[in-house]
């Protein structure tokens, strides 16, 4: 068969409140620092924790999603921050039972209300409501999970051709 390498980027968007509460936590940092070099340096602990708090949250809160298909193996890596990489899932896809839209009705019984089937979920979408996601239940380690991944039509095409029983399209 045909050796194939397939590497797609996917890039979460930021939740409503988070750059509020960024600003926030920044400002009351800057405040208690001010209030340490003024009136007790008690203060600038407090200060400095929350300036640590800031960077924490500005890194772990920008996320993006690579999703590489090797052959036979789909990998999974979050990044944190645009800096900070982990591999999340390593897949080997001859263990999928199933990949479809979310509206599907192969996935059906997968479903948060009305499904009869409870999996452990994964969630690696983008959040945009214009792009179509699509739920993989695939085994790992021995259990069933489910993930929910942003496909693109070029990787959807490859699995199609490789497993045409277990992938359906919208």
């Amino acid at each position: 068969m045909y050796d194939y390498r397939i590497v797609e980027q996917v890039t979460r968007k930021k939740k409503p409140m988070s750059g509020a509460l960024s600003k926030c936590i920044a400002v009351f940092a800057f405040i208690f620092v001010m209030l340490g070099i003024m009136i007790s340096q008690a203060f600038m602990l407090s200060g400095f924790l929350l300036a640590g708090l800031y960077f924490i949250f500005n890194t772990f809160s920008r996320r993006e999603y690579e999703y590489i298909l090797d052959n036979n193996t789909l990998t999974i890596d979050v990044i944190y921050g645009g800096k900070y990489r982990r591999t999340a899932h390593e897949l080997e896809l001859d263990k999928m039972e199933v990949t479809a839209p979310n509206m599907h009705s192969s996935v059906a019984k997968y479903r948060k209300n009305g499904g009869t089937e409870q999996l452990k979920k994964y969630d690696y979408t983008s959040y945009d409501e214009d792009i179509l996601y699509y739920t993989m239940i695939i085994t790992e380690e021995g259990r069933k999970i489910k993930l929910l991944l942003d496909l693109t039509d070029n990787m959807l095409q490859v699995l199609k051709t490789r497993y045409p029983e277990k992938v359906f399209f919208a």
